[in-house]
């Protein structure tokens, strides 16, 4: 795969049932000098028969597809032809949500919702969000694998420094590739987790309550879309809501608020990580998982600048190694870990505290 240093347009498959929706969307590629349209099809067997011929660099999956749905070609692409996917959905909610957030978990990069504004034309933010996210998405390398189903880390150093913290909070975040790796940490966590858990998702407003939903099914813990004044409880997940910040008040609060963008993003991590170190201090627990930017990085520091302990997802696993790589050269992590050795980790930390002699972010 490319990296963002190649400047050639992205060449894109679209696989779109709806006859009106398909025009419009080979519309947006066409009209986008980034972009390159290979074919547009209506159904997943024409694209999973066009996908090893013509090699596209992206592909935007409509999930509602006649005979074979979007998930399922997701998941015989990744399998064979691993190709990133960025799943356009004109439906939120329900069985399309559910359906979608599986596709994620398939290995499809991000889900978008067809904006209204496209109905007229083809122009406008909703056009350009689209070929954005298409364009962006492209640079992502994908490979075959299935994180949920990865080997156990092997670290080559052994658990003996003890680690004097005891959290009273988990905080968690990621952009591209966090579904699946929320599914796989939260997943790990027993159902008396001891801790409440927060956590941001950079995800389109529409598809957040879907996706705590969704999430809720996947694991022991209890997960529910966090409104505003509702209070921390152990062992209870709460997601940031679309567009909106989410800290946290002195008396153990959600506070949401619709402040500016930070690092391009609403709700964003280092709002929610700024936000544990200064209510809670070196009994913060920071966690950064996947994601292309660097929202998270700053917030985390000051998690670490308090005292706290802060863990960010390694290269290893990581769909994007954007945002925790970012933060391991700013000097905010305390450890790199591969996904499904975090939440073990924090289980230590929680048991009474072991952590890796040798780890070199270890400061």
């Amino acid at each position: 795969m490319s990296t963002i240093t190649d400047q050639r347009p992205r060449r894109v498959l679209v696989v779109e049932d709806s006859a009106v929706l398909r025009h419009l969307l080979t519309r947006v590629v066409a009209g986008d000098p980034r972009l390159e349209l290979l074919e547009a099809v209506e159904t997943a067997e024409e694209a999973l028969r066009l996908v090893p011929l013509l090699r596209p660099d992206v592909i935007s999956m409509d999930i509602c597809l006649p005979g074979m749905d979007g998930l399922e070609a997701t998941r015989q692409i990744m399998a064979h032809f691993p190709t990133p996917i960025v799943i356009v959905s004109d439906t939120v909610g329900g069985e399309a949500t559910r359906i979608s957030m599986n596709a994620l978990r398939s290995g499809a990069l991000a889900v978008i919702e067809k904006p209204q504004g496209l109905c007229g034309a083809a122009g406008g933010t909703g056009a350009h969000a689209i070929a954005t996210q298409l364009y962006i998405m492209s640079q992502v390398p994908v490979i075959r694998r299935r994180l949920l189903q990865a080997e156990p880390f092997r670290h080559k150093g052994m658990w003996t420094r003890p680690l004097d913290i005891r959290p009273r909070i988990l905080a968690l975040a990621a952009s591209t590739g966090g579904p699946t790796a929320f599914a796989r940490v939260l997943g790990d966590l027993p159902a008396d987790f001891g801790l409440p858990v927060v956590l941001v998702q950079h995800m389109g407003h529409a598809f957040m309550e879907g996706f705590a939903q969704w999430l809720d099914q996947q694991v022991a813990l209890p997960v529910t879309l966090a409104r505003h004044g509702m209070p921390l409880e152990r062992g209870r997940v709460l997601v940031a809501p679309g567009d909106q910040h989410m800290t946290l008040g002195t008396r153990g609060e959600i506070v949401l608020h619709d402040g500016a963008r930070v690092q391009g993003q609403r709700p964003s991590a280092d709002v929610l990580f700024s936000s544990v170190a200064q209510v809670f201090g070196s009994d913060g627990l920071g966690v950064l998982l996947t994601g292309m930017g660097e929202d998270g990085v700053e917030g985390l520091g000051r998690i670490r600048a308090r005292g706290g302990y802060t863990v960010v997802e390694d290269r290893s696993t990581a769909v994007i190694h954007g945002m925790p790589g970012a933060a391991e050269r700013a000097g905010a992590a305390c450890i790199s870990l591969p996904v499904h050795e975090i939440s073990p980790h924090i289980m230590r930390i929680m048991a009474g505290g072991q952590t890796l002699a040798d780890s070199p972010l270890k400061g």
